[in-house]
């Protein structure tokens, strides 16, 4: 059996983790002072005091003002998160026949948006739509760029090579290769469903254990726990749309019967409803049952407590909502158990814009 290769901590990684902890913690909090940040993360007060002077130098930090004096000795100096220091560019490639495009700061805050249409183009030509629309928000920066996050339907590698991705007709693309050659900047690639969560984390306040599904031409899911994206053995964690949850339902376009697809993707579910209308509710409450079976093992396997469901507002609507979450908690329900917190995601169409943020600040800062 071949020895796994085991590589020494540098002084240089231990710098900077130290540095990525420091910054997390203002980030978080800007109402720290040095002494503050020593005594919460557990360094020295001399290589915070070092680590501060790196971040202020690169503009990442700013004095912010005096701390009010509640005990004895002058007061401190408090420090602030610049978050305009860096744009970050995003570009999220999962809606129908469009690229969407951002530039952010530091913060999520959304500056610019940019959206190129399809027009029913694949494979090549989508494509190069992707790559020039990276090419014009780089062209729209004002400030120095941090990175560019993407988010991609579709199975990704760690390299940002994107395996598989059925609707865009791309195999085998190395989009994060093509778009760093391209810009000249740090680019992460990687799926739509686990940046979400990602940002759910980030921006919506989540935590470090949770379950994002996204209810769109597919049904996908992003897995966090303890904090780390969970991606499988062959890239593909969270691909949850062809798990069989009806051995009679109806045929999926993967070749097999009764896949969640087949029963809560925006396309079956509107054509669904368009048929049965006076039997919204009901229509809305079955697919939000077959969703609670195909989440059922997972959050009893994990002992997840949260579940964060993103889609369209008329579809993640109460209906499937309480149907999803009276299936999993009756399926996982024990005395040990917490009650299970399944909601619709706050962050609206922008969750990968700003999820694909979230990847940059953790892949560039360290902030996770």
């Amino acid at each position: 059996m071949q020895t796994p290769i085991r590589r020494k901590l540098r002084p240089e990684d231990a710098r900077r983790s130290n540095l990525a902890l420091v910054l997390q913690s203002i980030y978080n909090d800007s109402q720290l002072s040095r002494a503050d940040i020593a005594r919460t993360t557990g360094l020295t007060k001399v290589t915070v005091s070092d680590l501060v002077a790196e971040l202020i130098g690169s503009d990442l930090v700013r004095e912010s003002g005096m701390s009010g004096v509640t005990r004895p000795g002058k007061p401190s100096t408090l420090l602030g998160f610049n978050a305009a220091a860096r744009d970050i560019l995003a570009m999220d490639l999962s809606a129908p026949d469009q690229l969407r495009g951002a530039i952010l700061s530091l913060r999520g805050e959304v500056l610019l948006t940019r959206v190129r249409h399809l027009d029913g183009a694949v494979g090549e030509a989508a494509l190069a739509a992707a790559r020039e629309l990276a090419k014009e928000l780089a062209a729209a920066a004002t400030r120095p760029v941090l990175g560019f996050g993407v988010g991609t339907p579709g199975t990704v590698n760690t390299a940002g090579t994107v395996l598989s991705a059925p609707n865009l007709h791309w195999h085998d693309v190395p989009l994060q290769q093509l778009l760093a050659a391209d810009l000249g900047l740090p680019v992460r690639v990687e799926n739509d469903a686990n940046v979400a969560v990602l940002a759910e984390r980030r921006f919506a306040g989540g935590p470090d254990d949770l379950v994002r599904v996204q209810l769109s031409r597919g049904v996908g899911a992003g897995l966090l726990v303890g904090g780390n994206l969970v991606h499988g053995a062959a890239s593909d964690a969270g691909e949850i749309g062809h798990v069989v949850i009806d051995d009679s339902g109806a045929r999926c376009g993967c070749g097999k019967t009764g896949c969640l697809e087949t029963w809560t993707s925006v396309p079956a579910l509107t054509a669904r409803l368009a048929a049965e209308p006076g039997r919204r509710d009901q229509v809305l409450a079955e697919a939000g049952y077959r969703l609670g079976l195909a989440l059922a093992p997972v959050v009893g396997m994990l002992g997840l407590a949260h579940v964060v469901i993103g889609g369209p507002a008329d579809i993640v609507a109460t209906p499937l909502l309480d149907a999803a979450r009276n299936c999993v908690a009756d399926r996982t329900r024990s005395e040990f158990r917490p009650e299970l917190e399944l909601v619709p995601s706050s962050l609206g169409d922008d969750a990968v814009l700003l999820g694909a943020a979230a990847l940059v600040l953790l892949n560039q800062l360290g902030v996770a």
